[in-house]
Order: structure tokens, then C-alpha cells, then sequence
């Protein structure tokens, strides 16, 4: 069942500007003050804030996402995880200590959410990364299939008969999933 804040969510979605305004006035603060208590700067903030807003937008696109704890500690979550992530390629702070406000109360529903949402982040950046690596004509047929054309409309477009097409997509997947398969970040996405 969707927690109140599912809200938030449903403003990202939908772009509300009204219901952003207050999220932005609620939470931004105290994600702003973690990351300045922890060796980071406004400038840092208001990018972990934009960037961890988005991943949840993506993750939200996908249309299965359902919150079930309240919004601050999910967003804190993935803000502080980004945070984290940050610190540690930057490795200028080998002692990272991050101070938990008192009020906060984590949930541990937001754990497991802030959890999957960055996993997913994860993966789409692995098969982002490897999909580069197919040649220009399995980039342009994966492209043209997962837009939402059928496979006639992308045979037609890119002058291939239908089965030729249907072909080559099956042969283009099997080497994205080896490529994917065989990245040594491949074991670490729990896939």
C-alpha cells in the first residue's frame, strides 16, 4: 500500500510544480546540512539533491514503484548513498562520518527502496556503458526497437526485411548480455 508521500513521487512524474516546491522546502535542508557536515559544499548539495531526485524519477518512470515509507527517509537515503559514493572517488577523506540527524528515525522500508532504486541506477549505467560498445548498427536497431516502434516500423526504417531485423536484434541482445555478463561489475549488480 502507498505510504501519504507517495505524493512526491507522483509530482515527479507529473511535474508539479507546487508539490516540487514544497519538496524542495522540506527535505533539501537536511540533505544540505548532512553534506556540508561531511566535508561536502552547498554546490555538492544541491547536485546530490537534483541527481538523487532523478534517479527516483527513473526508477519511478518504470511504473511499479510504490512508496511505502515516508518520503524523508527514502530521500535521505539515497542522497546520503550518493554522498557516500562521492566521498569515497574522491578519496580525500579516507574518514567519512556521517551525522545522522536525531529527529530522523530510519524506516527500514526506505532502506530496502533506496537500495533497489540505486542498484537499478547501477545497472542502467553498466548496460549504458556496454550498449557503447556494440557497433553502430546494433546501437541504432537496439535504439529503434525499445522506442516503442514494432519491429516492422524499425525493419522499414532502417531498410532490412522483417526477419533480417528480428535476426539481427536477437544476435545485437546476445552480445549485449556477454558483454554485460562478462563486465567484472557484473557480479557486484546482483542481477
Amino acid at each position: 500500500m502507498a505510504h501519504p508521500d507517495q505524493k512526491y513521487i507522483d509530482a515527479l512524474l507529473n511535474n508539479d510544480q507546487k508539490i516540487l516546491k514544497e519538496l524542495y522546502a522540506t527535505y533539501s535542508g537536511k540533505i544540505k546540512w548532512m553534506i556540508l557536515k561531511n566535508n561536502g559544499s552547498e554546490h555538492d548539495a544541491g547536485d546530490i539533491i537534483q541527481e538523487s531526485l532523478l534517479v527516483i524519477y527513473r526508477r519511478a518512470m518504470k511504473g511499479d514503484f510504490v512508496l511505502t515509507c515516508p518520503f524523508d527517509a527514502y530521500f535521505y537515503m539515497v542522497c546520503k548513498k550518493r554522498w557516500l559514493n562521492v566521498l569515497s572517488k574522491r578519496k580525500s577523506n579516507p574518514k567519512v562520518t556521517i551525522e545522522e540527524d536525531e529527529r530522523y528515525i530510519p524506516v527500514e522500508d526506505s532502506f530496502s527502496l533506496a537500495e533497489d532504486t540505486l542498484l537499478e541506477e547501477e545497472r542502467m549505467a553498466l548496460l549504458n556503458k556496454k550498449i557503447k560498445e556494440l557497433g553502430d548498427a546494433c546501437r541504432e536497431l537496439l535504439r529503434l526497437s525499445w522506442s516503442g516502434k514494432s519491429m516492422e516500423e524499425v525493419a522499414a526504417m532502417l531498410s532490412y526485411t522483417y526477419g533480417y531485423a528480428r535476426k539481427k536484434k536477437s544476435e545485437c541482445m546476445g552480445r549485449l548480455v556477454e558483454l554485460v555478463k562478462n563486465s567484472s561489475e557484473y557480479g557486484a549488480l546482483k542481477w
